[in-house]
């Protein structure tokens, strides 16, 4: 292949990457906590000297990795006590599957067999200092969760949900299952701490959003392939012509 044809496949391949991510984007409109993602692309110009020519200063495009919009979701109310929402920035810090701590916005919590807060994949919420949260028989009954974090039972607190904020949000990145990983968070302090009890953050992906981009894909892809068309067709042509003249 030619130079040009190398520039469209390169065009091509970002644009099928940016179908996935708005596909997944679609797919997760209902899943709690999910932020929007979007495709980060970087031109990359060819100036090698072991480079043919033509190709010194063409520009391609390379798929640099997905970003996610921190906007909030709305609140969905679910009259559970236990159910959180983070008003503002930040993540639940939770045990990771493996070891480590992972990162949610889905707060839907609940109390686990051994007596302890977790999600309802069964990571263990943690809270100040990154220990868990241990609930008594006699407080299960009885919890509520103050816009602090501040987790209460009959007996009195029993400690604190943790809310951790990221300078560098480009840092933060999925890992499935509504967690993501993140490195150099700071745990804020109680008063800087807001959480909304009794329902839970919903999705921020925008259908509308998503559906126009999808279009835009296919057009953009439909002028690509006319692109790589002509291109053939100017190809037939050159050689034709040079069949002649031989």
């Amino acid at each position: 292949m030619d130079v040009s044809s190398y520039v469209l496949l390169s065009q091509e391949t970002a644009l099928r990457r940016r179908l996935d991510v708005a596909a997944n984007n679609m797919a997760n409109m209902s899943t709690v906590g999910f932020k929007r993602e979007a495709p980060v692309f970087h031109e990359y110009v060819e100036t090698g000297e072991a480079a043919p020519d033509p190709a010194k200063k063409t520009s391609y495009v390379l798929d640099y990795g997905t970003i996610h919009d921190t906007r909030a979701g709305a609140f969905q109310a679910t009259n559970n006590p236990l159910d959180v929402m983070i008003d503002g920035p930040g993540y639940l810090s939770v045990e990771a599957p493996g070891g480590g701590t992972a990162f949610t916005r889905a707060g839907f919590l609940h109390v686990s067999e051994a007596g302890e807060l977790t999600t309802p994949g069964g990571q263990r919420i943690l809270g100040e200092g990154g220990k868990p949260i241990t609930v008594s028989p006699e407080d299960a009954g009885q919890l509520s969760i103050g816009a602090d974090g501040t987790v209460k039972g009959k007996t009195g607190a029993l400690g604190r949900i943790a809310v951790t904020t990221f300078g560098n949000e480009a840092s933060v990145n999925p890992r499935g299952d509504g967690l993501y990983d993140g490195q150099g968070g700071t745990e804020l302090p109680a008063a800087q701490t807001k959480l909304r009890s009794g329902g839970v953050e919903g999705s921020n992906v925008d259908p509308i959003v998503e559906t126009t981009d999808m279009v835009e894909i296919l057009r953009a892809y439909q002028t690509s392939q006319h692109l790589a068309d002509s291109m053939n067709d100017m190809r037939k042509n050159a050689l034709n012509r040079l069949s002649k003249i031989s």
